[in-house]
């Protein structure tokens, strides 16, 4: 969303994008409410008639998508402030701090985590699309993982040894991360952002959705496991005892 201070915007640009930045933070007000997210209850908190918000957000999708990429971008400052604790030639630590973030922030937000991520992709290459490939969390947890492969240059699959559907999808992603700075001759990094964020979304759904025992959501002890699990993954095995630490005294703040 552009910025409501931008001096390249003009008068109109910027009470347009005023107006759309309050429609984000209403819908974001209804949510924290438990109300049920629509134009016409937007519209309705704003004082605005549903014709009159059609200008700004054609149809329920667009404002899902808006509201949601907004939620993502800033949920994602504080996935980066908790990586930010760590050394900058840490990526280990800062991915690790950065995924916990990403649960506990998941967990205090259901609502908001499941308009962001479990929001269904009906048009696959069209504007929804657009959005998901520049989503914030996941591109600031795929650069992590790639500030490991170039510190630790850990194994990643041959392009040639993929399935046909997924050497397609690592030479020409349409996931959100940064692709281009990865040599085509280790594309098979994508495969591993893939695998990542799959096990990382998993868990972190299961337990959000309550779809766990109560107790082990309450301990967090498969959110633990999971980085265990996946930790050799990027060659951190030998640091597991320092990650998990780290996981654990966020789980027990």
């Amino acid at each position: 969303m552009t910025q409501v201070d931008d001096p390249t915007l003009t008068r109109r640009e910027r009470q347009r994008e005023g107006t759309v930045a309050e429609i984000v933070a209403t819908a974001r007000a209804l949510l924290a409410e438990g109300v049920e997210l629509s134009l016409r209850a937007v519209a309705t908190r704003m004082g605005m008639t549903a014709p009159a918000l059609y200008r700004y957000v054609a149809s329920y999708q667009e404002l899902v998508d808006v509201v949601a990429f907004e939620i993502d971008r800033v949920a994602t400052e504080g996935f980066q402030a908790a990586a930010d604790q760590h050394a900058p030639d840490d990526p280990a630590a800062r991915l690790v701090a950065a995924g916990t973030e990403f649960r506990m922030w998941a967990l205090a937000n259901p609502r908001e985590f499941s308009l962001v991520f479990a929001n269904p992709v009906a048009e696959p290459m069209g504007h929804h699309r657009d959005l998901i490939t520049v989503q914030s969390s996941c591109c600031l947890m795929t650069d992590l993982i790639f500030e490991i492969w170039q510190q630790r240059r850990f194994p990643v699959p041959a392009v040639d040894d993929l399935p046909p559907d997924v050497r397609a999808s690592v030479l020409e992603p349409l996931i959100p991360a940064d692709v281009d700075k990865i040599p085509l001759e280790h594309r098979g990094l994508v495969w591993v952002y893939m695998q990542g964020w799959t096990q990382l979304y998993g868990v972190v759904t299961l337990e959000v959705m309550g779809h766990m025992d109560p107790r082990v959501i309450e301990s967090g002890e498969m959110f633990v496991d999971v980085v265990r699990r996946f930790a050799p993954t990027l060659d951190l095995a030998d640091d597991l005892p320092r990650l998990e630490a780290i996981v654990r005294a966020r789980l027990t703040a």
